[in-house]
């Protein structure tokens, strides 16, 4: 007689939210390059599409869902939020340009200071000094993205960054960084609701992002494109819509993955993804990689890790508490966590 199999409930969900995050980060990641690579002169215009079909998916969700609500538009609150939707799309925009400029394999070192300036940033805004095991995290992380950047002369030259492009790399960290700043004061003008927030978010960033697609000249570029007729907008078309959606199920799976894991195991994660990243890179898109480049993921692995042990070490967990789609926040004990809740936006890490 067989004996009887027991199954771990809880097991078999965190199993099935970590997977669930994971293939939405990638996809993301491989489609937006896919799609920048192919139409490198319409980044704008992309990330536009991308952020309109969030917003059409939150209005679907919510005539679907009772909790998912729609705020209504107040002029008040919209001057409240400008600054966090500003930083927010401005973000966006380098972060875009700066996956444009690199290989998909290398996008995570690019945008290595992520951490490092988070922790800055917090630091300066609570005038707060972190602790000696946060310091020598961020140093590591630090030390790893120079690795990374460092000259190497197994690189063939086409596929060195360019300046601008790590520029843009940085900007996006450091405007990620004030993000997550300014999210605390922004959420009490939307009623303490992450998913409201996630509207205004969207939103804003659509109607600031319009002015700059037609400045730049890109929707001449997508008429040119379309009448000459060698131009592939197959990828773009698809591209935009796959990423649209996989952009919105990216921010549920985030908050998914803090609420149902905990930060370890959320942290786990994000690096096993980001190893996976790198070696489907390297086939998909026959990324170079070098001894810089791998030493730097690595390292810049081992400090994030290192950073969300201390960080739970210094965490002292609250009594237990039922958790609600619309109040649940993110621990601050991962660089994602911050991340993917605060922005609630299309692009993750991938933003």
């Amino acid at each position: 007689m067989p004996l009887p199999i027991s199954i771990n409930v809880a097991t078999l969900q965190v199993a099935g939210v970590v997977s669930f995050y994971m293939s939405a980060a990638l996809v993301m990641v491989f489609v937006n390059k896919a799609v920048l690579s192919s139409s490198p002169d319409l980044p704008l215009l992309f990330l536009l599409i991308q952020l309109l079909i969030a917003v059409v998916l939150l209005h679907i969700s919510a005539a679907i869902f009772r909790r998912v609500e729609i705020p209504k538009f107040n002029w008040q609150t919209a001057r409240d939020l400008t600054p966090v939707v500003l930083v927010n799309v401005i973000g966006l925009v380098f972060n875009t340009l700066c996956l444009r400029g690199v290989e998909a394999s290398y996008f995570q070192i690019a945008r290595g200071l992520q951490l490092p300036l988070t922790i800055l940033v917090s630091s300066i805004h609570t005038s707060c000094i972190p602790s000696a095991k946060i310091i020598v995290a961020a140093t590591l992380v630090s030390f790893g993205f120079f690795v990374g950047v460092a000259p190497s002369a197994a690189l063939p030259l086409l596929a060195s960054p360019t300046s601008i492009t790590l520029f843009y790399g940085i900007l996006s960290s450091l405007f990620i960084a004030l993000h997550a700043v300014l999210i605390k004061s922004s959420l009490p003008h939307c009623d303490n609701s992450t998913i409201q927030l996630a509207w205004w978010t969207n939103f804003g960033s659509a109607v600031f992002l319009v002015p700059f697609v037609v400045f730049n000249g890109e929707l001449q570029i997508l008429r040119a494109n379309l009448v000459e007729g060698d131009w592939n907008g197959k990828v773009f078309g698809w591209g935009c819509l796959v990423t649209g959606i996989f952009g919105f199920l990216l921010c549920v799976a985030g908050l998914l993955s803090i609420k149902v894991t905990s930060p370890i195991t959320h942290m786990f994660s994000s690096a096993a993804r980001s190893v996976l990243q790198t070696l489907l890179g390297f086939y998909i898109f026959h990324d170079i990689l070098t001894v810089n480049r791998v030493s730097s993921i690595l390292i810049i692995l081992g400090g994030t890790m290192f950073y969300t042990w201390a960080k739970s070490s210094e965490f002292k967990p609250s009594p237990p508490q039922p958790v609600d789609l619309e109040s649940a926040r993110r621990p601050s004990g991962t660089q994602d966590s911050k991340i993917h809740t605060v922005v609630w936006s299309v692009d993750d890490e991938e933003k």
